[in-house]
């Protein structure tokens, strides 16, 4: 058993615990099913709605022996009774061995990590992080790509907005890859995320357009919603809320090898004729989430990958 720890952003994991927890992973592919936490709980707090991150985070806890407590909407607890968030924290931490957390407020789950005495793992933060989703894109990328490392990413869409975008960008430093910034300008990668591919030496180039040629030498091609409500301007965006869709037309010029992902709910942004192509990879990447959320209740609960493998 390591110490226990909290996981709140994916920007301080060394590239060992990536590789460490891709293993840990892996392993859990293998056999889902274990109960190596039956006498754990495991609290799931949304202050913010999530279908897909709670129910991933809700069934890793689950195939691995746990039991779920927690809620899914503020409006039912003490916080709509004016509750702080400090409060909570610690009288969910009475009864439960790790706090899974989403909240609209960036900043919160480190707040959270810090007043908590069990640890706290950040199921998305405001447009800030999202480190288990991110945690998940990397296994996908690197169950498809055999490796993490010197692959071109192309990022397509909300880019100003996008938490799962940023995180990616933040955990890939390790690997030497080469991005590519493909938006409109009002959702174009913002600059502190660009300032941060320099100090790092990380390689990228933008583009506004979005056709088979620019993306044929794509490893990963990773879509994101252009989101509507980001937009002060409606005519900007009918604008260009139809030149990022995904068409299966468009793959003709395709790397084999390449994957298309997305951390979904879809809107119109891959078409439905995608779906049946070979390149396409989300709804696996969505199931990957499975094995990366037991990886890192896992880890955060100081079971090493020597425990599981017993």
């Amino acid at each position: 058993m390591n110490k226990k720890s909290s996981l709140v952003t994916i920007a301080n994991l060394s590239k060992e615990k990536i590789m460490y927890l891709l293993q840990m992973a892996q392993e859990f592919e293998k056999r889902p099913n274990r109960k190596i936490l039956d006498d754990k709980v495991v609290a799931t707090l949304f202050f913010e709605p999530s279908t897909r991150t709670r129910l991933s985070f809700e069934t890793a806890a689950n195939r691995l022996g746990a039991r779920v407590i927690g809620f899914t909407d503020p409006k039912v607890t003490s916080s709509s009774k004016g509750e702080t968030l400090k409060d909570t924290i610690m009288m969910v931490s009475n009864y439960a061995d790790v706090i899974v957390m989403r909240h609209y407020l960036e900043g919160a789950a480190r707040y959270a990590s810090e007043v908590s005495p069990v640890p706290v793992v950040n199921a998305g933060d405001g447009a800030n992080q999202h480190p288990s989703q991110t945690m998940l894109d990397l296994y996908s990328i690197y169950k498809t790509q055999g490796t993490l490392e010197n692959l071109n990413i192309y990022l397509v869409g909300d880019l100003k907005y996008g938490r799962t975008v940023h995180s990616l960008i933040m955990a890939m430093r390790h690997f030497n890859p080469t991005f590519h910034f493909i938006a409109p300008k009002e959702l174009a990668m913002p600059d502190v995320y660009k300032i941060y591919c320099r100090e790092h030496g990380i390689k990228f180039v933008e583009h506004e357009d979005f056709n088979s040629e620019v993306i044929s030498n794509a490893d990963i091609l990773y879509m994101t919603r252009v989101q509507r409500e980001r937009f002060t301007d409606l005519m900007e965006y009918e604008r260009v809320k139809d030149i990022y869709i995904l068409r299966a037309s468009m793959l003709k010029d395709a790397r084999p090898n390449m994957k298309i992902l997305h951390p979904l709910p879809r809107v119109n942004e891959i078409a439905y004729d995608v779906d049946n192509d070979p390149h396409a990879y989300y709804f696996e990447q969505a199931r990957n989430g499975l094995y990366a959320r037991q990886a890192i209740i896992c880890d955060v609960l100081g079971i090493t990958l020597d425990d599981i493998k017993k």
